[in-house]
Order: C-alpha cells, then structure tokens, then sequence
C-alpha cells in the first residue's frame, strides 16, 4: 500500500521513508490480527498486488478485510476508468446471529449474503458513471447500495447465476452477477470462510482464489510486481 506524507523543508528523506514503512507495516498488522484466513487470487495471476482496508468492530475484531489485484480502480473521469484491470478479492470471517457488545440487542449473522453486499458495494465505490455530476453523485451511490443490498439478500434470485471457481485447488460453487460497471460474485471457502470479490477489465470465469501465506507480500513494498 501506498503511503502519502508531507515534506517539509525540515524534514530529511530518511525520515519520510521510515515513516512510510512504519505505516505500511501498520497496516500489515492489521491483517495480520485477524482470527480467519485471508483469501486472494491464486498464483495463477502474476500482476500486481496490493492491501486495500480492514474492517474491525466495536471491540477490535477483525471482520472483512479487501485485497487487490491488477489496477488500481479509480472514480476520476479522466482517469481511463473504461481501460482498467482488476479484481478485488473480499474475505468475510464467518460469525453466527449473537448479542451486541452492550447486551441490548442482536447482531445478524454473517453469511455469504454479507460477502454479496461488501463485494456488490466495493464496486459501487470505486466505479460510477464519468458522465455523472459530482452533485448527483450521492444520490445515485445512495440508489445503487439499495439495489446491491437487496440484490445480496436473494442470491437464489433471477439476478444471479451459478459459477464454479476452484479454492485453493477445489471446485466451489459462488453466485455471480454482471453489470454495466463490472462483475460481483460470492460464495464459500470450506473452512467456513465467505468470499467475496468484484472486478472489471478480468473475465471471473477464470479465476482461482487461494489463502494468502504472507499478506505482507501485498504491503506496497514487496506486493507491486
């Protein structure tokens, strides 16, 4: 992962550059502390790779976290977003329904469904229409995260087909769907893990997804091959 820092007439390039290592190294740890394994492509795909986010809840705990692979997408109208290639991989630590933190309510399991709509709004995100005003932007990010939460809440609807990729090595079967901005699919790891993953510019179909053995391959560093 990239990392952006300020240079001050003051500041010497030694310490700029420990202070993005120690930053990509922060970020490393943060995958690193999750109780799952990490998914990504396998080793079928030689291009770049790269960290993107980790989501923790209220206590700490590691729940989903993204890993990229290809280029990097960008919303920028100017940016050749029409030309770029790559997919995201999303891994989902699996948790039944169980009580909230303070003892108040019930938190919903997560499923494959949770993979579906993190996949479906990770493309929403970083991929919308160049010809649309930045006004309007909200509003049409607001409807199509709607549409992508519904569309994960029925996955044996007529809006998504079967797809059977293999994980590490064993055919898996993922639900898949295709849109004007990309593909969005999700399913199942056989150590109770959700995959989800979404791209554009890459044909799904032949892809493999395999557990990562060094995520800090994917630091910025070492990852950008």
């Amino acid at each position: 992962m990239e990392t952006t820092s300020r240079v001050g007439a003051e500041d010497a390039p030694g310490t700029v550059a420990a202070e993005g290592v120690s930053a990509a190294r922060t970020v490393v740890e943060s995958y690193l502390a999750a109780p799952f394994p990490w998914y990504a492509l396998d080793e079928a795909f030689t291009g770049p790779r790269w960290l993107m986010q980790v989501a923790t809840a209220a206590d700490g705990t590691v729940q989903h976290g993204s890993l990229g692979h290809g280029d990097e997408p960008s919303v920028r109208a100017d940016a050749g977003t029409e030309k770029q290639r790559f997919a995201v991989v999303v891994t989902v630590g699996s948790s039944p329904v169980r009580r909230s933190g303070d003892g108040t309510g019930v938190l919903d399991a997560i499923t494959v469904s949770s993979a579906a709509w993190l996949a479906g709004s990770g493309l929403l995100a970083c991929t919308w229409p160049a010809q649309l005003d930045h006004s309007l932007r909200d509003d049409w990010l607001d409807q199509q995260t709607e549409t992508a939460f519904e569309l994960a809440d029925d996955l044996d609807g007529p809006a998504w087909s079967a797809l059977s990729l293999p994980v590490d090595g064993v055919p898996v079967p993922f639900h898949y769907r295709e849109s004007e901005f990309g593909w969005v699919l999700a399913g199942s790891a056989h150590d109770g893990v959700h995959i989800g993953a979404y791209g554009r510019g890459m044909s799904a179909y032949g892809l493999g997804f395999s557990v990562v053995g060094d995520v800090a391959k994917y630091d910025g560093r070492e990852g950008r091959r």
